[in-house]
């Protein structure tokens, strides 16, 4: 469980600022939606205040003339608010989702280089949530924290240095509530739902986690009788979940409230400063509605910026959850591929390789106990070598190693060249692995299959499945369209095994390492198995190392080897 407790510790801050920088879009389109947002903000405003001066000017019945243009601005404003409203979410949320590709692309880039070895232990529930709800929380840095502040701000300028023109002190008491708003939001919706901010996204993820592994070991928990704990999991994960985001909205309405109180001041203070300047003639009647009424636009649009702060923390919470997904350095015991790393041709019709291992020492990702010690292997081109032994003596490990998922010690080569030196993926393309819970994918048996080969045919598919016995079967169920379920729910354990098996035989591996193919299956299917996986290597003069617990007829391979303890014996 190292790597489980590992994705729970602190973030690297480094890390975590990358990630924000990589979250915000580029310039232009930042820059496009906080204009858009500041044309519509801009337009709300103009439009209250020049409705108040329309209206309180045509009450003194003046020539048509004079109100004309402000007709048309009214109109246009109330236009242009909806517009420039519309442009903006459309440009905002374009840029921002553009970002989101960046981000899961790069947390992608992390993680896999560890898959699967470097991820023993790791929560796939709780992972799946940093994939998907965490970067998703990251659109908001542009849409509810920079775009807000910007362009709301932009707008405050604006409308104080309005009613500064028409009269001064309604100026400074539009300047002075707004500074008290922002200051007096943010304290408030940080001391209301500070807290419960950062929670809901772990919180998220833990009840992402619990749902996922009540629906993925529905069966098993039923069997056992672990149902209801498992449900009552999930109901005091979403209860909390709940809570907390029940606290979040009660800081937002205080906030809110907070603002809207804080308006109705500006609008005391501009009239309490308007009406003595009516009375001794320096500001005329629809001046006054301006100064009354425009600090009610203004803090509509201002209501954004204290609550861009408590967005803020949302957004930091998921990007340290997304900077501590993986970490920074490769943990001990995953491979890396050298900067000069040289590539590894196939070339089938020069038969397979042949496969060195001398005094190779392995270990899993982040545990200190070698699981083989000082091993000696030799696989030649086209033999097919049986291994056996008890459980836990190394042999999975054997299968890692060979293709290249965990590091090792000793020399291990291909064809004379140490597997270091070589990149990663040519050594898979080299040496394949059919494990012994091979994965299907929720999709049709064709993907399942053109995923080894996306270029065959159905014709070359049904000859794959041919030679592994499953094309009369696959015609049977309806051919290549029908669905296998979820993980191969809808298949048997056999045929899970041998439309795996049709798979590395469409990626033409020449060297096949085949983990435990017999596990879970009847004797009867687990022989059948057997003879397909060593027949068909006989035919393509592929090298196979079979790996299994249980007894194989000794004349369908060359030798038999033993691994106990990490060690071979005999």
């Amino acid at each position: 469980m190292a790597r489980d407790s590992r994705m729970q510790g602190a973030a690297d801050p480094v890390e975590v600022r990358r990630i924000l920088r990589l979250a915000i879009p580029s310039p232009g389109r930042l820059w496009a939606a906080i204009g858009f947002g500041f044309l519509s903000g801009g337009s709300a405003v103009a439009l209250l205040g020049v409705s108040a001066w329309l209206i309180t000017r045509a009450s003194e019945q003046p020539a048509l003339m004079y109100l004309s243009a402000a007709v048309v601005g009214v109109r246009a404003f109330a236009l242009g608010r909806a517009f420039f409203r519309y442009l903006e979410r459309l440009a905002g949320h374009d840029a921002a989702f553009r970002q989101l590709g960046t981000v899961r692309s790069r947390l992608y880039a992390r993680l896999e280089p560890l898959a699967p070895d470097g991820l023993r232990g790791v929560r796939s529930g709780d992972l799946l949530a940093r994939l998907a709800d965490d970067v998703d929380e990251l659109q908001n840095l542009a849409l509810r924290v920079i775009q807000p502040l910007v362009s709301a701000g932009l707008v405050a300028v604006g409308s104080i240095v309005a009613a500064f023109l028409i009269l001064p002190p309604a100026g400074v008491a539009l300047l002075v509530t707004l500074a008290v708003a922002l200051v007096a939001g943010m304290l408030v919706n940080r001391w209301v739902a500070g807290a419960a901010e950062r929670r809901i996204a772990p919180l998220r993820a833990e009840l992402d986690d619990a749902l996922h592994d009540l629906v993925a070991n529905l069966d098993v928990l039923t069997a056992y009788g672990a149902l209801p704990a498992a449900q009552e999991r999930v109901r005091a994960a979403g209860e909390r979940l709940t809570a907390a985001s029940r606290t979040r909205a009660v800081g937002l309405g205080l906030t809110a409230g907070v603002v809207s109180l804080l308006a109705g001041a500006a609008t005391v203070l501009g009239l309490s400063g308007g009406i003595p300047a009516v009375i001794d003639g320096s500001l005329g009647a629809p001046g006054l509605a301006v100064v009354a009424l425009l600090p009610l636009a203004v803090f509509e649009v201002f209501g954004t910026v204290p609550l861009a702060f408590g967005a803020w923390r949302r957004v930091r919470a998921s990007a340290e959850r997304i900077a501590s997904a993986a970490p920074i350095e490769v943990p001990d015991g995953v491979p890396v591929d050298a900067p000069d790393a040289r590539p590894l041709g196939v070339n089938r019709a020069g038969g397979a390789p042949e496969v060195l291992l001398d005094g190779v020492s392995a270990h899993w990702p982040d545990d200190d106990h070698d699981v083989l010690r000082e091993l000696d292997l030799r696989l030649r081109p086209g033999e097919r070598v049986l291994l056996t032994g008890p459980t836990g003596a190394g042999k999975t490990a054997l299968a890692h190693v060979l293709t290249r998922l965990i590091d090792h010690s000793g020399d291990y080569s291909i064809d004379g060249v140490p597997a270091r030196d070589l990149r990663q993926d040519d050594v898979r393309r080299v040496i394949g692995l059919v494990e012994q819970r091979p994965y299907l994918f929720d999709s049709d048996l064709r993907q399942n299959l053109l995923f080894a080969r996306d270029t065959a045919t159905d014709d070359e598919l049904l000859a794959a499945l041919d030679r592994v016995g499953l094309r009369d079967w696959a015609l049977a169920r309806g051919g290549l369209s029908e669905p296998v379920g979820e993980r191969g729910a809808l298949v048997s354990g056999g045929q899970a095994q041998r439309i795996a098996l049709a798979r590395a035989l469409l990626a033409d591996f020449p060297v096949l390492v085949v983990d435990e193919p017999t596990a879970n299956v009847d004797s009867a299917v687990a022989d059948a198995i057997v003879r397909d996986v060593l027949r068909t290597a006989a035919e393509d003069g592929r090298t196979v190392l079979l790996i299994s617990h249980t007894d194989v007829p000794t004349e369908l391979v060359d030798r038999v080897v033993r691994l106990e303890d990490g060690a071979l014996v005999g």
